[in-house]
């Protein structure tokens, strides 16, 4: 790799504040950073909403490694939470293995500095003694001084509370889920609590239940009810997306019993006879997405001024509504967006797009805001950069199917080499944002194709449970069908035709090879490859997610093995690049050591790369430039270019 090359690579990984786990409390947005030079310390940060030249303030120290954990993908690790008249800053961290908290007021206008906008009331406190195990960060505050949340606490969810004028507590467990639950939340007094919960068997996005609890004065659960609705989920499996209270008896949510998460608005006026007092229900839309991580918003703000987010088709789209009635709908230029938040008629959020990086948004909507955010919102575009072009193709049982294509910037070579791309999850999707891979690919001359496979998401529940019993066969004869479309287009070179995979997609890539002549290598990144193994030794989150995508083990122990890369790796006689981190929790290195051997007898080409710090998904911009030149390098060779 060049020196331009290294360039490249580390422009792409932005050195601009990241502000990540974006919220607004009235005027302040909050967020966390990286703080120093390690990635392992962090802090979160304050500043006036919509003053882009305002100088951060750092609310908390170095002594914490702000993180969550649970479930093992985490999510959101703090919340921020507007308690008489104050901040209450809740976070988890890592160091002590414990919730802690601290009270902020607003410095007052006369007395403000250019980076305080702050003032701590209250030092931070550490709430709750360690415990081996792991908290989410969807907290509650109750009148009473009572703090609410969930933990996981050998391998099964718990709902506990703690006392906010108390330090070093043992969590005082008030429920015990039968299994997974989250996305605790409740109405402003905190007398109804609400979240979500889901056995083993299924996958929150597969089917899941909403649950209401009534809370007496002593901050015990008086009541609890589960919500059941004919017309929802009395006789189907549904799964619910984000239970947000927009008033004291009123709660928002989506839910995919229409085949599309659309909204749902709920009357908890009686816990004994929850009703519907509205459904929203449009095909095409998806008001939610499958729940890997804790603290995914589409929804945001009160009865008075409620902000939804729904994707549609390739764009996503921002929704106003005023006392349950939709006012307006906004679109934008993003491809994807995260941390959407509001406060009043206040919104922020981050977005992506296909030729920039993440953007920080920050709209009023209480001045004139046009119906397209395109005219209020700046972007700084990246130049020589290929466009996504949305394509639909014939896949597993001629199903339509949908890819983004990328072209490439320069020419290179009389045909362009494809690169096929399948991603993880494996209900995870591309949607079309800035991938500095791919560009990188583009500007050396490929063609790049990004295949959302049947079982991805964004299209749709039908689309998605396309995978169900057939992982390793829809989704590889997906990947199959479009490089041969492709090829067949006389688009791209038909003898340099490459797929890559990152873990579920690696399972995807190294069957793409097994099966079939058209890819002449792969490249993958922690890659599944022992169905039977990931059965036995994956982490509890994702334990019994191979009944829906493979089928139970006992009874369809065959397709575990003829399903699994390890077991047919000597039929594989083409070149593999594999890299897999030696700390991943989630797919064990020693599954990759195991066929290292085998793959480098079999072609001199293949190559296999163990890093010491990395696990399940690479952070280091030196293991991301180590991967981009031995990429070049494997390609050079195993094409012949």
């Amino acid at each position: 790799m060049s020196n331009n090359d290294k360039l490249k690579v580390r422009q792409n990984v932005s050195k601009k504040k990241a502000f990540k786990e974006l919220t607004i409390i009235r005027d302040i947005i909050f967020w966390i950073d990286v703080v120093g030079e390690s990635h392992n310390q962090n802090a979160i940060f304050a500043r006036p909403f919509n003053d882009k030249d305002a100088l951060p303030q750092k609310l908390t120290s170095k002594k914490y490694k702000i993180k969550n954990n649970f479930h093992g993908y985490g999510g959101k690790s703090y919340k921020c939470i507007d308690f008489k008249k104050k901040f209450y800053l809740i976070w988890i961290d890592q160091f002590s293995k414990a919730v802690w908290f601290q009270i902020f007021k607003e410095v007052a206008s006369n007395d403000s500095s250019r980076n305080k906008y702050l003032d701590s009331v209250q030092e931070p406190r550490q709430l709750s003694k360690s415990i081996d195990g792991n908290f989410d960060s969807s907290f509650v505050i109750s009148e009473k001084n009572f703090l609410y949340g969930i933990c996981e606490i050998n391998n099964r969810d718990y709902l506990f509370s703690l006392n906010l004028q108390k330090t070093k507590q043992d969590i005082h467990q008030i429920k015990k889920f039968k299994n997974f639950a989250g996305d605790l939340s409740s109405n402003n007094s905190a007398s109804l609590l609400s979240w979500i919960e889901w056995d083993s068997q299924y996958m929150p996005w597969e089917k899941n239940e909403l649950f209401f609890a009534q809370i007496d004065f002593n901050g015990q659960i008086k009541k609890i009810k589960k919500f059941s609705h004919k017309l929802v989920n009395a006789n189907k499996n549904v799964s619910f997306f984000q239970p947000h209270w927009i008033s004291e008896k009123l709660l928002v949510c989506s839910e995919d019993s229409s085949g599309w998460w659309n909204l749902l608005f709920l009357d908890v006026s009686e816990i004994e006879s929850i009703f519907i007092k509205k459904r929203v229900e449009k095909n095409l839309i998806e008001y939610g997405e499958p729940q890997w991580v804790s603290g995914i918003t589409f929804f945001s703000g009160t009865i008075k001024n409620l902000f939804c987010l729904a994707k549609k088709e390739n764009n996503l789209i921002v929704e106003q509504y005023k006392d349950l009635e939709f006012v307006k709908e906004f679109s934008t230029p993003f491809t994807a967006v995260s941390d959407f938040s509001a406060f009043q008629k206040k919104v922020v959020f981050k977005g992506y797009g296909f030729d920039f990086l993440s953007n920080l948004v920050e709209i009023d909507f209480a001045e004139k805001v046009s119906s397209n955010f395109i005219e209020e919102i700046n972007v700084v575009h990246i130049q020589d950069c290929s466009k996504p072009e949305s394509f639909w193709f014939k896949g597993f049982e001629d199903q339509s199917t949908h890819s983004f294509l990328y072209k490439p910037l320069v020419e290179n070579f009389r045909k362009p080499p494809l690169l096929v791309r399948a991603h993880s999850g494996p209900t995870s999707f591309f949607d079309g944002s800035y991938n500095s891979e791919v560009q990188y690919w583009t500007s050396k001359g490929f063609f790049v194709a990004e295949v959302n496979y049947g079982g991805s998401s964004g299209f749709g529940k039908e689309y998605r449970e396309r995978l169900n019993y057939k992982w390793g066969i829809v989704d590889s004869y997906d990947c199959k069908a479009l490089a041969l479309e492709l090829t067949k287009s006389n688009l791209v070179d038909s003898e340099k035709v490459v797929i890559s995979g990152n873990s579920a997609g690696g399972l995807t890539a190294l069957n793409c090879l097994l099966y079939g002549s058209i890819f002449t290598a792969a490249i993958c990144k922690y890659p599944v490859i022992d169905l039977k193994d990931m059965h036995y030794n994956t982490h509890r989150f994702e334990k019994d997610y191979l009944n829906s995508l493979v089928g139970n083990y006992a009874k369809n122990h065959d397709d575990y093995i003829n399903r699994s890369p390890i077991n047919n790796i000597n039929k594989i006689k083409k070149p593999i690049l594999l890299f897999h981190g030696r700390k991943d929790t989630v797919i064990s290195y020693k599954q990759t050591l195991k066929i290292q051997e085998i793959l480098i007898r079999n072609n001199k080409y293949s190559e296999v790369i163990f890093f010491e710090n990395e696990g399940h998904g690479f952070k280091n911009i030196e293991t991301k430039e180590v991967v981009m030149q031995k990429s070049q390098d494997f390609l050079k060779n195993a094409l012949n270019i």
